[in-house]
């Protein structure tokens, strides 16, 4: 069975999900639960640091979209960062990349839920270009 733990913490307002193991089967409602208790408790900002998950399988996939569309229905919304090469190759090759907004730093990722603060996005393009001279 795929372990998955979640540390909740809260950042100017924004829950911070930190992930840790495999967003796999077995594992992934564990995530749907946890932002389930977030929304209950009135928290509808959240993101997911996926820095320490090493493998989001498909029913992972699925659980990030349900948890997303969740909190949109809550007038809430969720982000995602410090995603690593595979993680990010997978949102691609799913186009989730269009559906979840990346970042690679925390306080960005915070900073995108104040209209008034600058924000710099996650490049995907530019990642995308760096693993084709890579490769």
């Amino acid at each position: 069975m795929a372990q998955l733990d979640i540390e909740a913490r809260e950042r100017e307002g924004v829950m911070i999900l930190d992930l840790n193991g495999k967003l796999a089967v077995g594992g992934a409602s564990v995530l749907r639960e946890k932002v389930n208790a977030q929304m209950a408790q009135g928290h509808t900002k959240v993101i997911l640091n996926l820095k320490d998950v090493d493998y989001i399988d498909s029913t992972g996939l699925g659980m990030m979209v349900i948890c997303f569309t969740s909190l949109q229905k809550a007038s809430g919304t969720m982000k995602l960062e410090h995603l690593n090469r595979r993680n990010i190759e997978l949102l691609l090759l799913t186009k989730l990349s269009t559906v979840f907004q990346i970042f690679g730093d925390e306080q960005d990722a915070v900073n995108s839920f104040f209209p008034e603060r600058e924000v710099k996005h996650f490049d995907i393009l530019a990642f995308v270009q760096q693993q084709k001279e890579g490769a």
